[in-house]
């Protein structure tokens, strides 16, 4: 909003707070994306954040059942 008032990118960063290298990376990250096109990569950054939490899951179950069957079982 700023930078459509006629601000320079400096002085419309501070104003948001963010620095002006920040302002340039997120340009050219999704500068060329179209409502459509942010949906979209914002659904996938949800799934890939849930298969992550799947993956690290499994995983703790993975080193829990090793170490069940490394630890010495009574004898009756």
């Amino acid at each position: 909003m700023k930078l459509a008032e006629g601000s320079d990118v400096q002085t419309a960063c501070c104003a948001v707070g963010i620095s002006d290298a920040t302002y340039y990376n997120w340009r050219r990250r999704f500068g060329g994306m179209g409502r459509a096109k942010l949906s979209e990569f914002r659904d996938l950054e949800k799934e890939n954040a849930r298969l992550k939490k799947i993956v690290a899951e499994l995983e703790l179950d993975k080193l829990i059942l090793k170490e069940s069957l490394n630890h010495p079982k009574p004898r009756a």
